[in-house]
């Protein structure tokens, strides 16, 4: 019986990792095991189960209805059993090791995150962190797949699967370079005179160019892309050069650049940064800990 355990431990680790991977090679590569093997593991707990539990295409495999039931029960164990030394150390007061998986955009690791981390790792410093850098939506598809323990970041779409807690929350900014006309209007200043200049905007999947199309829609009020460029730092050098205006998020600002910055809090809404995690999820000490620093209360609720 206890060899049967065992192995069922086994099959149900595999299969957790093959949902998450949706690759068996990649499965096989972070259990350091064979190909073959893990297929063989994948069809035991199928026969075992008496269930189709992934559907196959080519290398890529995705869980069934039946598959996805079966791991939203198994992945807490799984991730429980796995991070036990954690969990059993911070039980003891001890929290010396382990990692931390936090998926983060370039703006928010740039410019929100650096002192909540600084003051995580002064408290563990043996605590490894590791910043996976996301873009658009691929946050939320390592956040659903358990690639990283946590998410921070805007939200603008909330799904089900999902909780967020924001924790601060900027303005938006019109940025223009000096000797721009839109730089003496300060403001005075509205969509209708914003919309004739070219726009300099992150690319199309991510949050703000989302937020500056549904804004300017809503308002019925034409305007054009100039540029599409990633990353604020990027947008403000090319503004200070005057190859168009911007509208950005004021944590974005440090107030040593060459440009004019105009307050648009009357047709945009603030932006907001949070933690973002999925609902049910499993969470090691050290991500624990990492949450509490923003919110205290927040295990304290029903996620």
């Amino acid at each position: 019986m206890h060899y049967y355990k065992q192995t069922r431990y086994k099959l149900l680790r595999t299969f957790c990792v093959v949902a998450q991977k949706e690759n068996i090679t990649h499965a096989a590569d972070q259990l350091h095991i064979s190909q073959p093997t893990v297929s063989l593991q994948v069809q035991a707990l199928e026969r075992e189960m008496g269930e189709k539990l992934l559907e196959r295409r080519g290398p890529s495999v995705r869980l069934t209805p039946e598959g996805r039931i079966l791991y939203q029960l198994v992945q807490p164990i799984a991730a429980g059993i796995d991070s036990l030394k954690e969990t059993f150390a911070a039980s003891l007061g001890k929290m010396e090791q382990g990692e931390l998986n936090i998926a983060v955009g370039q703006s928010t690791a740039l410019y929100v995150l650096p002192k909540y981390l600084e003051r995580f790792c002064a408290a563990y410093p043996g605590i490894r962190i590791n910043l996976h850098n996301v873009e658009g939506q691929s946050g939320m598809k390592k956040l659903l797949e358990d690639q990283v323990d946590l998410a921070v970041g805007p939200l603008l779409h909330i799904p089900d699967t999902i909780v967020y807690k924001p924790f601060v929350s900027f303005g938006s900014i019109l940025i223009t370079p000096e000797n721009h006309p839109l730089a003496e209007l300060k403001s005075k200043i509205t969509l209708e005179d914003i919309g004739p200049y070219g726009l300099i905007l992150p690319p199309r999947n991510m949050s703000t160019w989302r937020m500056v199309d549904t804004v300017f829609r809503q308002h019925e009020v034409p305007y054009s892309v100039a540029m599409e460029a990633g990353g604020w730092e990027i947008v403000k050098r090319y503004v200070e050069m005057g190859l168009g205006i911007s509208i950005v998020t004021e944590v974005c600002l440090t107030g040593h650049e060459k440009i004019v910055a105009i307050p648009l809090c009357d047709y945009f809404p603030a932006r907001s940064y949070g933690l973002i995690v999925r609902r049910g999820k499993f969470f090691t000490p050290q991500a624990k800990r990492f949450i509490e620093m923003f919110d205290e209360k927040f295990f304290m609720e029903d996620l």
